[in-house]
């Protein structure tokens, strides 16, 4: 079970990994984070500024209800408070109504303190008071465990039934206010808040992938048009690019363009090349027979070797070569068809029909020489042993691949001999013309295209040469 589970992790990894890797994931990712930050600073202080403003516009109103109690209270005779009724907040007759009043005398002889109908049976205690000129500021707890906001100040009456003028009491009047109210404006504030910043986020998050997406379609082109040369359906980069990828598009199609003369002059001087080693091998030949003889002998067959060895591996060194040029494409039934019709006039004699079967669209990702070498090595072969017919079937084989089947009607091949001729090239009857090396060959070059090639029985009843070649879709 965890082995199984420790799969599927690194099945998911893999497939996560290359797209957290990628240039988008990189620029999305790091805008997201911005983004976010961003709105979660500005909501921050957003959120901050509101509740200040809302507990000013609170510390306004219990200034108002302040003002309007002290307007309000008028002393009695003996020094005590009587409140006119028509300057008061209705509020204050409310039971635990979150607005409350409170008069406290400061001669400690007094004892009575006279409460407001809402605060009920409960007093007004401030915690922690900060003066501010000639008022005191503070909170409070109160009454069904409120949290109250307190506003103080010091006033003085004079008693008037005594004869002294300068006779005064002092009193703290205090108002206070239920902080719910402010808790509530401020977490609908935001509420609205989370809800606008998240939709604008998103948004802004949508409109990064699409500038992203937008932004990298020029890259995206590139890679098209490389895959379009590479499938040889292109060759070179095509359309126009942005001032910074154009320097970049200018510079693949030089080194395209300098891939393929690299490669030209590789192809003149293996040709060049070949041209040397055969000329003297053929007077060397020439020679030999002219002169029969135990020596003469050795020579032909040393030639022989030596003639079947440099075709072997300038066969190698070509395909090799053809490889590295970008927009190689081939349309296999052209090859085919045209191979057919040689090879039928070369064995007419021997009244060969060569049957070819190749749909029209499909093309070899290579070398159209390469095709032509690696086909007519194998139709050749089939025609010089079969009786009456070859059969050379191509299709589709899978995801990228094409397989290429040669059928004849001859005596076969038995299992040991066709391993002795694919890894030696060995040839088996010398009574058959050619140099025994034409199977290895196409092994070797179906090899460097990364394809595969193997031998069977025919439906025939001879022998099955099967190709399997890189196609382009």
């Amino acid at each position: 079970m965890a082995l199984a589970i420790a799969s599927k992790f690194r099945t998911l990894k893999a497939k996560i990994a290359p797209r957290l890797d990628s240039l988008a994931a990189r620029l999305i990712a790091a805008a997201v984070i911005w983004t976010a930050f961003g709105l979660a600073t500005g909501g921050f202080f957003l959120s901050n500024a509101f509740r200040s403003a809302v507990q000013d516009n609170f510390d306004t109103a219990l200034q108002v209800d302040l003002d309007g109690l002290i307007a309000a209270a008028e002393p009695d005779p003996q020094g005590g408070v009587v409140l006119e009724e028509r300057f008061i907040n209705r509020r204050f007759e409310r039971v635990y109504s979150g607005l409350y009043w409170q008069i406290t005398p400061l001669d400690p002889g007094q004892k009575t303190v006279q409460i407001s109908h809402s605060l009920f049976d409960t007093s007004i205690r401030i915690l922690n008071p900060r003066q501010d000129g000639n008022l005191t500021w503070g909170y409070a707890d109160g009454p069904d465990n409120q949290r109250l906001r307190v506003l103080a100040r010091h006033v003085e009456f004079p008693i008037t039934a005594t004869a002294r003028k300068d006779d005064n009491r002092a009193y703290t009047i205090m108002v206070a206010g239920d902080m719910a109210e402010v808790e509530a404006e401020t977490n609908d504030f935001n509420g609205a808040l989370i809800w606008a910043f998240t939709l604008l986020g998103v948004g802004l998050i949508i409109a990064i992938i699409l500038q992203v997406r937008v932004g990298l379609l020029p890259l995206r082109r590139v890679r098209e048009s490389l895959a379009r040369i590479r499938d040889g359906k292109a060759r070179r980069l095509e359309g126009r690019f942005p001032a910074e990828i154009a320097p970049l598009a200018g510079e693949l199609n030089s080194l395209i363009q300098h891939s393929e003369e690299v490669v030209g002059r590789a192809r003149t001087h293996v040709a060049n090349l070949a041209h040397f080693l055969k000329t003297p091998l053929t007077v060397l030949s020439s020679e030999a027979e002219a002169q029969p003889g135990p020596l003469a002998d050795a020579v032909k067959r040393q030639v022989d070797s030596m003639r079947r060895q440099v075709d072997h591996y300038l066969a190698r060194g070509r395909a090799a070569g053809t490889l590295d040029v970008l927009g190689n494409r081939t349309k296999v039934k052209a090859v085919l068809d045209d191979l057919a019709r040689v090879l039928e006039r070369i064995h007419e004699a021997r009244g060969i029909e060569i049957d070819v079967n190749c749909p029209s669209e499909l093309f070899f990702r290579g070398d159209r020489q390469d095709l032509e070498e690696m086909s007519g090595n194998l139709i050749d072969n089939a025609c010089k042993w079969a009786k009456s017919r070859v059969v050379v079937t191509a299709s589709p084989a899978g995801s990228a691949k094409w397989q290429l089947k040669i059928e004849d009607d001859g005596p076969g091949l038995a299992p040991e001999n066709r391993e002795r001729v694919l890894e030696r090239g060995e040839k088996l009857d010398e009574s058959v013309p050619g140099s025994g090396l034409g199977l290895a060959i196409v092994e070797d070059i179906a090899k460097l295209y990364g394809g595969s090639f193997d031998l069977g029985m025919s439906r025939l009843g001879g022998l099955e040469a099967r190709l399997s070649l890189p196609a382009i879709a």
